[in-house]
């Protein structure tokens, strides 16, 4: 019987619950994971030491750690020491309300870095954990810039245009926070490794009050599973 071929591939690694999800699905599809974090100016550092935990925990193949200060940009929450972090809200964000937790180009910053790394390293999938059901209204996790950002990535590199398909996943998209969580227990995930709060202590203890927070907490409750979550 032939081995079935490993896949490379880089991921975004936030140290949060939802990209470990994703790590634990690409490692039990048999891949090679090259993990990525970003170190942005966020005010949630402790998503970092989550990230290299869950990182070697879940077996990445590497994990790379860059730095962008876009908190010398501001214009969120999570890099503007001036901006307060809301309260979680008590229904989800429309286009209208984006809040003031989006931080500007992120995601597409992000995954610009990724898609570098994923040349380097030859592997022509990107994974990113990004949700558009159990999420904050953030404009950069819909299906549609997933989509605009895939054909970027093929008409942008050498790669893309030498012939290879850059590929960029989204597994949880579709999915709620709660059959997120069940997914990722199957997997083996161990939850209480990751961070999810916009201002979580440097010890990693969450603040309980925060919409990363409230979500978190409704996934768990909905999951029927417990809830690791320290929180402050």
């Amino acid at each position: 019987m032939v081995a079935e071929a490993r896949k490379t591939v880089v991921l975004l690694l936030s140290g949060g619950l939802d990209s470990a999800t994703v790590l634990a699905m690409t490692r039990a599809a048999n891949c090679d994971v090259h993990a990525l974090s970003v170190a942005y100016g966020q005010r949630h550092r402790a998503e970092l030491s989550a990230a290299r935990r869950v990182a070697q925990s879940l077996g990445a193949v590497s994990h790379r750690l860059l730095q962008i200060n876009l908190d010398a940009i501001g214009g969120s929450a999570l890099t503007d020491s001036s901006i307060a972090v809301p309260e979680a809200q008590s229904s989800s964000a429309t286009a209208d309300s984006i809040p003031v937790t989006y931080v500007p180009a992120r995601n597409t910053l992000f995954l610009s870095l990724a898609l570098g790394l994923a040349e380097v390293v030859g592997a022509r999938d990107l994974y990113i954990g990004v949700n558009a059901v159990d999420y904050s209204g953030y404009p950069d996790c819909r299906p549609a810039f997933i989509e605009a950002f895939e054909r970027l990535a093929n008409l942008a590199t050498r790669a893309g245009v030498e012939g290879a398909e850059f590929k960029v996943h989204a597994p949880l998209i579709g999915m709620s926070k709660a059959e997120i969580i069940r997914a990722g227990s199957k997997l083996g995930v161990d939850y209480a490794m990751t961070v999810s709060c916009y201002q979580a202590g440097d010890d990693g203890r969450a603040c309980g009050r925060c919409d990363a927070c409230h979500l978190r907490r409704q996934g768990f409750a909905a999951s029927g599973l417990i809830d690791p979550t320290r929180y402050a």
